[in-house]
C-alpha cells in the first residue's frame, strides 16, 4: 500500500485547541417569576385537560354486559 505523505488531511483539526476565540458568549436568559408561574399554569392546565379527558371517557371504554339485560333494536323484533 501507498503511504500519504500528509499525516492527516485534516490536520487543522487537531490543533483546534490552541485557537482561543475572543468572542464572549451571550449571557444566560433569566427566567422572571411571572414566566415561571404561566409556565406553570399552562402545563397544570394541559395535565388537568389530559386527566379530564380520561375521567369522561373511561365510562365509554368500559364493556359492562350484564348477563340479564340485552339491548336489541326493534329490527330484530321481526315487524
Amino acid at each position: 500500500m501507498f503511504r500519504r505523505r500528509e499525516a492527516v488531511p485534516f490536520a487543522f483539526v487537531a490543533k483546534a485547541d490552541s485557537f482561543r476565540s475572543n468572542v464572549t458568549p451571550p449571557p444566560k436568559h433569566r427566567v422572571s417569576t411571572s414566566e415561571l408561574v404561566s409556565r406553570t399554569l399552562i402545563g397544570l392546565t394541559v395535565a388537568a385537560g389530559f386527566t379530564g379527558a380520561l375521567l369522561f371517557g373511561m365510562p365509554s371504554l368500559e364493556t359492562n354486559q350484564s348477563s340479564g339485560h340485552t339491548q336489541q333494536s326493534e329490527a330484530s323484533q321481526g315487524r
